[in-house]
């Protein structure tokens, strides 16, 4: 552990020395070189101060999401500029060895100077992170986006072949801190054409309590003619906090299995029910959270009996990787899976149709949008709310509206 916190502190400070350097290629006037110093050194004593005082029996408030933005804004241009001016010393290193050792030159300095334009195209490159995180937190978190997709099934229904699903994921209810925006998405919503709305799960970030303040704006969501449905996500077990006892999680969870009723969803529990439509039907199913990395509470075999592997089935499941591990290659053959839980990072690079890179797909295969293997498919949701940082940047906030259509996909 004091290992751990002596690399820390180390990096930490090898990370300052470098953006000071930076700085001070631009800023030659000493009182606003010792205001920079003085205000690095108080937010590194805010932010150190604050994450020892985290207290696992509270879990995530607003000042936690405050110190989590403040490191990033702060750190992450400051890596940016360690990383290019680490790459430069590294080259007047070698040049240094180069000229000593090959050319004979023993001048006295050994490394050749600093150039100044590499300090200042340091700068500017941290500038992109540093303006994209305050966009992030100040706009993007609450910037709701409708992200259309037609799916095509050779074995969907015939009286389904148009169906509407309005999908929305990770509410994170506990995040929010603005009534105004939050219900301007729910009127997004609403707008949809949808014929049935599914939650698939993370309707707080740990305590029932959290989604309290929200409960009249979610009860304005209009409930489709074939209805409101909703799962869990691996947040609403109440597993990342500590607890004074068992009693008061297991009431914690039953509470925010409650919060679905007060909304109006119907929480599906490894269960499923058919849809009826005409002279047709399909099986939709909800499982409990299953995820690689975060609980295991899901029982596909359970949720699906009863069901054949010849019906058409929708499945609710929040973490992708139950796809991934389970679903795809299931034998009932789940033909359209809804999922959400990555956020895509909510942060990252998206041009819809072209392009797109989070650090999330270095954790799930499936991580934003849709995927298909073998004839099946994923969903997955960027999500509707925010943890940890208190922003998006490049990802935004989802509202999904899946399509399903009849016949094979046009080239």
């Amino acid at each position: 552990m004091i290992l751990r916190v002596a690399i820390l502190i180390g990096i930490l400070l090898l990370i300052e020395f470098y953006a000071f350097q930076a700085f001070r290629t631009i800023v030659k006037t000493k009182w606003m070189l010792q205001v920079y110093m003085a205000a690095s050194v108080l937010i590194a004593v805010y932010i150190t101060y604050s994450i020892f005082q985290f207290d696992r029996h509270v879990g995530q408030t607003q000042k936690t999401l405050f110190t989590m933005g403040l490191f990033l804004l702060v750190y992450l241009p400051k890596i940016v500029i360690s990383v290019v001016l680490l790459g430069e010393d590294i080259i007047r290193l070698l040049a240094g060895t180069a000229s000593y050792f090959i050319e004979n030159d023993n001048s006295e300095s050994f490394l050749p100077a600093r150039r100044k334009f590499v300090s200042q195209m340091a700068l500017g490159l941290a500038a992109v992170p540093f303006l994209s995180l305050i966009y992030g937190v100040t706009k993007g978190k609450y910037n709701f986006k409708v992200f259309k997709q037609d799916i095509f099934f050779p074995d969907l229904p015939d009286a389904f072949d148009g169906f509407t699903i309005t999908q929305i994921s990770d509410i994170h209810s506990g995040s929010f801190d603005d009534p105004e925006k939050i219900a301007h998405a729910v009127n997004m919503i609403n707008e949809q054409p949808s014929d049935i709305l599914l939650f698939t799960g993370d309707i707080v970030n740990a305590k029932a309590e959290e989604m309290h303040p929200w409960i009249d704006i979610f009860n304005t969501l209009k409930k489709p003619e074939f209805g409101k449905f909703s799962i869990l996500g691996n947040h609403d077990y109440g597993a990342y906090l500590d607890w004074n006892s068992e009693e008061e999680k297991a009431k914690n969870f039953l509470d925010i299995k409650d919060l679905h009723r007060q909304i109006d969803f119907k929480l599906m529990l490894n269960e499923h029910i058919r849809i009826k439509k005409g002279d047709d039907q399909i099986a939709l199913i909800g499982v409990e959270n299953w995820g690689k990395h975060f609980g295991q509470k899901g029982n596909l075999d359970k949720a699906s009996e009863g069901v054949s592997p010849e019906e058409f089935k929708v499945l609710m499941s929040h973490d992708p990787s139950h796809w991934e591990e389970i679903v795809k290659k299931h034998d009932k053959n789940i033909q359209l899976t809804l999922s959400g839980h990555t956020h895509g990072m909510q942060f990252g690079i998206e041009i819809p149709g072209y392009f797109k890179w989070s650090l999330a797909q270095y954790m799930y295969k499936q991580w934003a949008g849709l995927y298909e293997e073998m004839g099946r498919y994923v969903y997955v949701n960027r999500g509707f709310g925010f943890h940890a940082y208190p922003g998006r940047v490049g990802i935004m906030p989802e509202i999904t509206v899946i399509r399903l259509k009849k016949g094979e996909k046009l080239a």
